[in-house]
């Protein structure tokens, strides 16, 4: 069986393991204040041209979001999201249960615009009866989205624009941030997403890790007492170097930009095999997802040598399916999924 449904499937990129070997032995202080994670601290605030930011490692995705959030997030306040956001639809209700509400506002292709963030925030601040619902207290992109589209530099920094302006951070989930950057629709840089958000994440589990995500704060007032909400959430590693490490091998030579765009000349590959032989997309993804459109009975026929991840129904007998590349992905498995397309 040859799997495409996720980008987190293989273990680590090679190097990260030879690293994480040859430092086994090494006894370093624990909880993330180790060298390792000061100098991967050091290189991705170069990386982010923002010297002054602070970046802390937490041990995967769901952890990163919650605390964020909850740290940010006042006992009466919520967190705007795209009806689609991640933390709206796949994180089994992990902000509820901190204690506040995803205020989820519809969307098109995953993405929200600064104009519905402005008429969601002056909607509550203008209701004269706005102490009676929850307030809008922050702000939920991802980049890219769910929907494997992303956010031109323009439209983020409009929403941040509107965010200053109603005194919201701006928070960014990069799970898959390497694969945005690295994809033909993307006209911005590391440095410019950490230009225009209060606080983001470099994820590193989607991309080459084998756990462990990047978080950098660039907003003073979200940086005190920060770690007390990292230990409190669960996302605080013990063994922290192991976080370290692993995204010093990422950022020392850019390793993390080298395999994101591997992963994306593999998405490329994938679109043009659907596309060749007629398929229709649900979205136009530049990115590592996309989502071809198949008729049931031959994803049925797919399903017995591949993997991927079901996703909606579009009617008439065909559904919307998603199919990921990674950092990891072969020719191999890749010249297997044109042949059997082209079979069907």
């Amino acid at each position: 069986m040859i799997r495409f449904e996720c980008d987190y499937l293989e273990g680590a990129h090679p190097e990260i393991l030879k690293r994480l070997t040859e430092t086994n032995f090494e006894q370093t202080i624990g909880y993330g204040c180790d060298d390792h994670c000061k100098n991967a601290a050091e290189l991705i605030k170069k990386a982010c041209n923002s010297p002054d930011s602070d970046v802390h490692f937490l041990v995967g995705g769901t952890q990163t979001n919650t605390t964020v959030i909850c740290a940010i997030l006042r006992p009466h306040q919520g967190v705007i999201s795209a009806d689609t956001g991640h933390i709206n639809v796949h994180e089994s209700g992990a902000i509820e249960s901190t204690g506040h509400k995803v205020l989820s506002l519809p969307c098109t292709d995953g993405k929200l615009t600064a104009k519905a963030v402005e008429e969601c925030l002056t909607s509550h601040a203008n209701d004269l009866n706005r102490e009676h619902m929850v307030q809008p207290g922050m702000v939920y992109i991802s980049y890219p989205t769910e929907c494997g589209t992303l956010y031109s530099k323009q439209e983020l920094t409009d929403i941040y624009s509107v965010c200053k302006s109603n005194g919201v951070p701006l928070y960014i989930d990069g799970a898959r941030m390497g694969y945005g950057l690295a994809s033909d629709g993307c006209d911005m840089t590391l440095a410019d997403i950490s230009a225009n958000c209060d606080i983001f994440y470099i994820g590193g589990t989607k991309a080459g890790a084998l756990f462990g995500e990047a978080l950098v704060i660039n907003n003073d007032d979200l940086k005190k007492d920060f770690r007390y909400f990292i230990k409190q959430k669960g996302g605080l590693l013990a063994k922290g170097r192991l976080l370290g490490i692993q995204f010093e091998v990422l950022f020392e030579n850019g390793l993390y930009f080298e395999i994101s765009k591997h992963a994306i000349s593999c998405a490329r590959r994938i679109h043009d095999i659907f596309a060749d032989c007629g398929y229709e997309f649900l979205s136009d993804s530049k990115t590592n997802q996309q989502f071809p459109i198949i008729p049931d009975s031959e994803l049925e026929t797919l399903s017995k040598e591949f993997t991927y991840d079901y996703w909606c129904s579009v009617g008439n007998g065909r559904s919307a399916v998603r199919f990921c590349s990674s950092w990891a992905t072969t020719e191999e498995n890749l010249n297997a999924l044109e042949k059997a397309v082209k079979s069907l």
